[in-house]
């Protein structure tokens, strides 16, 4: 099983549709939110990537399944769990919980570039190796 970080977030009415439950859009940020405190929890300061070691990460691609909707006020669980990682490029499974219903279910793949030209570029050495070390274990 994968290491699971999980980040709150609470629904604020700025998230809200007219409909009054959580605009589709907004669980991606709930979602970006985790990842960037899930690598600031693993260590790596992305501003700090970005400035020493010219680095940044993009989502390449989602797969995205919006399984029951979110209200104001409500207390979210948004998890992060790492699935793979290769050269250039991670993918994590992520989840948005309201208690214990679930919410959304994630893929996401993100993609390592260049900050200076939005290139592909490998993660560093250092920073794989540290990554890998919360991939579930292989069998």
């Amino acid at each position: 099983m994968a290491e699971t970080f999980t980040f709150p977030a609470r629904v604020y009415w700025e998230d809200t549709d007219a409909g009054g439950v959580v605009y589709h859009a907004q669980y991606l940020a709930f979602m970006e939110r985790a990842r960037s405190e899930w690598l600031r929890a693993c260590g790596w300061e992305q501003q700090l990537l970005r400035e020493r070691d010219d680095l940044v990460f993009a989502v390449r691609a989602m797969d995205i399944d919006f399984r029951a909707p979110a209200r104001l006020d409500d207390q979210l669980q948004v998890s992060v769990a790492l699935l793979e990682c290769r050269g250039a490029s991670f993918v994590v499974a992520q989840q948005v919980l309201c208690g214990d219903r679930l919410l959304i279910d994630a893929k996401v793949r993100i993609v390592a570039l260049a900050a200076s030209t939005f290139r592909p570029r490998a993660i560093p050495d250092a920073m794989q190796a540290e990554l890998k070390k919360h991939l579930p274990e292989q069998n």
